[in-house]
């Protein structure tokens, strides 16, 4: 599931440098090794947020200003289910998979949201962006997309990647709605050909959910299990 190699670079490499190496390897981050023990994640919306919607030349800083910290590893032969709740704890979106401790890939939760198929559907939701931990204003939504790690939502409302959301649900067949905490993802190129995203004149984003329980991530495992088409798809 993850993408084999990865990119990394010393701490004082210039943004600009990175963001070129970046587009060049075409990967959804470079490992930046800044000690021997204190290492860092520079992503596409590190670089959004840290430095062009700052103002500042990305040729005057170094990647490990505004590299994000603390990067999470797992091995390459752990079950992709120990990969998710990593995430779901760390509330980490990308990890580093290693081999004997050498870095060898690199996991995304687009990786996991992608696989096992998400069950496609039309279950209305809310959506809240969270400040401070705390819901604003509630916006309403549809999940087209949905599986135990995370789902496709359909707003109006428009939900930069790295933002924090509050989504409110209820699946069918189910008595309880679920309140779930995510993550908006980075929607890139090399990945948007992979979520086949329906047309529609409504956005579309991918959420990684953050901090789900082990009940609700059942309960939404086994729905989608029971609602996706039994035949497989090889189209």
């Amino acid at each position: 599931m993850m993408t084999p190699g990865v990119v990394q670079i010393p701490g004082d490499v210039s943004v600009a440098e990175a963001a070129s190496l970046l587009e060049q390897e075409h990967m959804p981050c470079l490992l930046v090794k800044d000690t021997d023990t204190r290492f860092g994640l520079m992503t596409p919306t590190d670089i959004v947020k840290k430095v062009v919607a700052q103002g500042l030349h990305p040729d005057e800083i170094e990647v490990r200003a505004i590299m994000s910290r603390p990067v999470q590893f797992i091995e390459y032969d752990r079950a992709a289910d120990e990969a998710s709740t990593l995430m779901m704890s760390s509330g980490s979106p990308i990890l580093i998979v290693t081999k004997e401790e050498q870095p060898v890939g690199v996991l995304t939760a687009r990786d996991l949201i992608l696989s096992p198929k998400r069950c496609h559907t039309r279950v209305p939701a809310t959506i809240s962006v969270l400040d401070e931990n705390a819901p604003g204003a509630q916006h309403q939504a549809i999940i087209v997309q949905l599986s135990h790690v995370g789902a496709m939502v359909q707003s109006p409302t428009l939900l930069l990647p790295g933002t924090k959301v509050m989504v409110n649900f209820s699946l069918p067949e189910l008595p309880a709605p679920l309140t779930v905490n995510g993550t908006i993802l980075d929607d890139n190129e090399q990945t948007s050909s992979l979520s086949k995203k329906p047309v529609s004149a409504t956005p579309s984003v991918d959420v990684q959910f953050t901090n789900l329980s082990p009940a609700d991530q059942s309960r939404i495992k086994a729905w989608v299990l029971q609602n996706s088409p039994k035949a497989t798809d090889l189209s």
